[in-house]
């Protein structure tokens, strides 16, 4: 089977994502990450003294350290304008998505859910770019394309970062299709691929993603219904 993860940010596919894709890759399935940004916009350029081009690269270059720690099958990183999707005319984003996706003929196609966890706009936009891009491509006969499904957090109370100003936003239990064990060497590759963003780290320790996650890892799947979740994303898909 094979899995495309299209994400707007570099470490989008780090706070979680990835002790999924680990597991995946371990069961032999291919696990391809595309990702929107370079992530360059980010308020830590502030801090070191770097403009949006040059955090960019930095931020790239953690991405390539998660790329090899994870052994994705393949990665790419489109220079779209972080923070700045939603200035663009949509259809260039979906016909980026779109050819990424032609090329490689995924499977299961994963991206954020409707409120994109964090809210942020270029979160939304993906989700929508995303879910556009995979039902058109249906319709138009790519039958290669077997699921969509939209990695999220579970709905548990009040989430909030320390400074109160930031709420997670989270699925409701009836909205989760696939509850995914970790195993504890799943959840060691998280943690290592968390360790690639060294520029992050204050912000990874704030937010808890490693307690966020815990031992699941959840999904939405759009279109499909199942009489109890499932514990493998590629359950009941024939390659």
């Amino acid at each position: 089977m094979k899995f495309l993860y299209i994400f707007p940010h570099p470490d989008d596919e780090s706070f979680g994502p990835a002790a999924a894709m680990h597991q995946q890759l371990e069961q032999g399935h291919e696990v391809h990450l595309l990702t929107l940004t370079k992530g360059g916009a980010t308020k830590k350029r502030e801090a070191l003294g770097l403009t949006i081009a040059e955090m960019g690269e930095v931020r790239l270059k953690e991405m390539k350290e998660v790329e090899k720690t994870l052994g994705l099958s393949s990665m790419e990183v489109l220079d779209f304008p972080d923070s700045g999707l939603k200035e663009l005319d949509p259809r260039e984003i979906e016909d980026a998505v779109r050819r990424h996706i032609s090329k490689l003929r995924p499977h299961i196609v994963v991206s954020y859910p409707v409120h994109g966890i964090s809210g942020f706009h270029d979160h939304l936009i993906m989700h929508y770019v995303a879910k556009r891009v995979f039902l058109q491509m249906k319709d138009e006969g790519a039958d290669y394309l077997k699921r969509l499904a939209f990695f999220t957090l579970p709905d548990s109370g009040a989430d909030s970062l320390q400074n109160g100003e930031f709420r997670m936003k989270r699925s409701a239990p009836e909205e989760i299709s696939c509850i995914l064990p970790l195993r504890p060497q799943d959840k060691k590759m998280l943690k290592d691929c968390l360790n690639c963003y060294t520029t992050y780290q204050d912000t990874i320790e704030e937010v808890g993603v490693m307690e966020k996650i815990g031992d699941n890892v959840h999904f939405e799947i759009f279109g499909e219904s199942f009489a109890t979740p499932l514990d493998n994303l590629a359950g009941g898909i024939k390659d």
